[in-house]
C-alpha cells in the first residue's frame, strides 16, 4: 500500500501584548476549520510573559524624547526565541508589521506561502518597539497601506489570511482561489429582480444566457 504525501502543517506565530486579539479573528469561518483539518495552526506569545518585572511592565520612556513609551526589546526577543525553539531559521520567516515596511502583496503572500513553513509576526504597540529588537532577530518589515493604526494586530491578521489562503487545502478547492480564475469584483445571487424604494434592479442579463465565453468577457471587463 502506498503511502500517501502529506502537506507540511504551516504554523503562525504572533507576539503581541494583546493575543486574544488575534485567536478571536483566527477561530472563525476558513481558518478555523483549516486549523481543525491540520492544515495550519496558531500560537501566541505575550512579551509580558518574558520580562523580569513584578508588575510585567515592559514600556519604557523612549530616547530623545517625545510623547508615549516605546516597547523594550528583550522581552520581544526572548518571545520570538521561545517561538523559533530549536528550528532550522531557513524555513521560519519573521515579520516586523510596520507602516514604513515594504507593501504587503497578494504576490508575497503566495511567495511566503511556498518558501516557509512557519511565520512569527511582531505586533508593535504605543510608539512601537524598540529598533534593536528587529536587526537581532533579522526581521523583515511589511506594511498593508499608507496609513496608522494603533498597533500591529490587525496588519498580522491580515497577512495570515492571505498567506493561509495560498496553502494547499485550505480552501478545499484550488478553484475557490480567485486569483487563479477568471473572477469578477461584481457578483449577483438570487432573486433576479430586487425591488427596494420604489425601483426594480436586475441582475445582468449575459450573466442568464449560459454564453459562458460572453460571461468570461463580462467578468475580465468588471
Amino acid at each position: 500500500m502506498k503511502n500517501k504525501s502529506k502537506t507540511q502543517k504551516k504554523i503562525f506565530h504572533f507576539v503581541s501584548l494583546f493575543p486574544e486579539m488575534v485567536e478571536s479573528y483566527l477561530n472563525y469561518s476558513i481558518l478555523k476549520r483549516a486549523k481543525e483539518d491540520e492544515k495550519i495552526d496558531f500560537r501566541f506569545y505575550n512579551p509580558r510573559d518574558f520580562t523580569e518585572d513584578r508588575l510585567r511592565r515592559i514600556d519604557k520612556r523612549p530616547y530623545g524624547g517625545g510623547p508615549g513609551m516605546v516597547i523594550e526589546a528583550m522581552p520581544v526577543i526572548l518571545a520570538v526565541k521561545k517561538a523559533l525553539g530549536k528550528k532550522d531559521n531557513k524555513k521560519v520567516k519573521i515579520i516586523w508589521t510596520s507602516p514604513r515596511g515594504k507593501l504587503f502583496t497578494n504576490d508575497i503572500a503566495k511567495k511566503l506561502a511556498k518558501k516557509y513553513d512557519e511565520f512569527i509576526f511582531i505586533s508593535g504597540r504605543y510608539e512601537g518597539i524598540d529598533e534593536r529588537a528587529k536587526k537581532i532577530l533579522k526581521a523583515e518589515s511589511y506594511s498593508i497601506g499608507d496609513y496608522v493604526l494603533t498597533g500591529g494586530e490587525l496588519p498580522s491578521m491580515v497577512m495570515t489570511d492571505a498567506i493561509s489562503r495560498q496553502i494547499d487545502g485550505v480552501l478545499g478547492s484550488d478553484d475557490s482561489i480567485e486569483e487563479k480564475r477568471l473572477a469578477s469584483g461584481a457578483v449577483y445571487t438570487r432573486p433576479d429582480t430586487l425591488k427596494y424604494a420604489g425601483k426594480s434592479h436586475k441582475v445582468p442579463k449575459v450573466l442568464k444566457n449560459g454564453n459562458h465565453k460572453e460571461i468570461d468577457k463580462w467578468r475580465l471587463d468588471h
